[in-house]
């Protein structure tokens, strides 16, 4: 019984981390529903299209964990701000992401103009049947310059939706979020294939389908916050000035650092770990991309679970209830990766069926269900480790993150990419499912680090 107790939590318990976390799944689960969509729209123009965007769509992932990175570093004295209800302290986290997430705009927006046929490139190898190098060069190229011009507003879509979830406000960024879906799939659908009217503009549509959504995003949250003053009072007067102390902003990048540094080698990590799978052939850059795309909508349990910890772990810790965020934290943990259990369950079950939706070859089609069912089977190990990364990014320890989440990536699962890829015979699957495998070691790290309680601490309160 006393098990019990110490894993499951009560019907109160449930109804306060369902009331943050399911926003959060909702809009997650839509958006990454939607991107399916998307997928599936451009699968259906041919292999070059489909392995062009998935290639230009990794590069900005790096950009848009890099943001992530920098806002998150900022989101653990919002959370912790709140939690102790300093609004001052609270406004100006909100202004460290404006500013940081701006000189990280500029330098994305350079990077992707002046070498983005040199980093596309690096995925484009021989080795398989499937598609046409110069081809896929060329999409993905043209769908990249587009997607540029959306990157301004996902920055300042991030800072504001991110700055409401530290207030435990999930609802509105979570109908901001489902408004900007239905344009987008509305959109993709008009534009990639010229209905109504509309130019048959393909990958090119795609693009502009989504940066138009974005705009549509940010525009609703600004608009709605600022308007409902009462509610959000932190944006009173919030652009009177764009200045944050210089002690902030020193704590910040001191905690933060490593958090950005980490979001930013991770994302990079994740990058140079599909440019290793992509020596084996075009092939697999599809099969793997088919993959990521079911897998992101299965995900999305874990991935609102992780933002919870952040939230709810990360206010007690601010408040000073360090029982109560243990114990919390032990009941979140269990629930997301108890609930990946049946996730990744269903997965599998339908991974022979999904990648017969695209029109793509056989080899393809093959692929990517190998690489679907071995993301099911280890779903519930990725539910934990990221519940881990919250949970210490939540008290603050982010060195500790640093070497748990990225170090790892480029110290043990790259290295061993590599040498698979590079000096054996032994098939793609065999080495995604081996890259994988290996991540049983950083769960078993997860847990020492937990159980010692490690990230029990307030780092807002006065002295620290």
């Amino acid at each position: 019984m006393n098990i019990f107790k110490k894993y499951i939590g009560d019907k109160k318990f449930y109804r306060m981390v369902l009331a943050i976390a399911v926003p959060i799944l909702i809009q997650n689960a839509i958006t990454n529903f939607v991107s399916l969509l998307d997928n599936i729209m451009v699968g259906q123009i041919g292999t070059e299209q489909m392995s062009g965007v998935a290639v230009a769509n990794q590069l900005i992932f790096v950009f848009e964990i890099c943001i992530f990175g920098i806002i998150s570093g900022a989101s653990i004295f919002g959370a912790q701000y709140y939690g102790s209800r300093n609004i001052r302290g609270f406004q100006n986290t909100f202004r460290f992401k404006l500013i940081y997430g701006a000189l990280m705009l500029v330098a994305g927006l350079l990077i992707f103009w002046f070498f983005g046929d040199s980093l596309i490139g690096l995925y484009l190898h021989e080795g398989s049947d499937a598609g046409n190098l110069e081809e896929t060069l060329r999409y993905g190229r043209l769908y990249l310059n587009i997607m540029l011009i959306g990157l301004p507003a996902h920055v300042m879509t991030q800072a504001y939706a991110s700055t409401l979830r530290e207030m435990g406000k999930t609802v509105l960024p979570m109908n901001a979020g489902i408004a900007a879906i239905f344009v987008n799939m509305t959109l993709n659908y008009i534009l990639i294939f010229g209905k109504f009217g509309a130019p048959v503009l393909g990958v090119a549509g795609a693009a502009i389908a989504t940066v138009i959504s974005r705009f549509a995003e940010m525009l609703i949250i600004i608009i709605l916050v600022h308007r409902r003053e009462k509610e959000f009072e932190f944006v009173h007067g919030i652009y009177r000035t764009l200045w944050v102390p210089w002690e902030l902003q020193k704590k910040i990048l001191l905690k933060g650092s490593p958090l950005m540094i980490n979001e930013a080698l991770w994302s990079g990590g994740m990058a140079v770990l599909n440019q290793c799978y992509s020596m084996r052939g075009l092939a697999v850059i599809a099969g793997i991309n088919i993959s990521s795309t079911i897998s992101n909508v299965f995900n999305v349990l874990f991935i609102a679970l992780g933002s919870s910890v952040s939230i709810i772990v990360g206010q007690l810790l601010g408040a000073g209830k360090m029982e109560e965020a243990k114990d919390t934290d032990t009941k979140l943990i269990a629930f997301s990766v108890m609930g990946c259990v049946v996730m990744g369950g269903i997965m599998a079950v339908v991974a022979p069926a999904f990648p017969q939706i695209y029109n793509t070859t056989d080899e393809v089609r093959g692929l990517a269900a190998r690489f679907i069912t071995i993301s099911a089977l280890f779903m519930p190990l990725q539910a934990f480790m990221h519940a881990c990364y919250f949970t210490l990014r939540s008290g603050g320890k982010t060195i500790v993150t640093l070497f748990f989440d990225s170090v790892f990536v480029w110290v043990i699962s790259i290295p061993m990419a590599m040498a698979l890829t590079k000096l054996t015979g032994l098939s793609i699957i065999w080495i995604y499912f081996s890259c994988q495998a290996v991540e049983i070691i950083k769960c078993i790290i997860g847990y020492v680090l937990l159980k010692k309680g490690v990230w029990l601490h307030n780092i807002v309160e006065s002295g620290r």
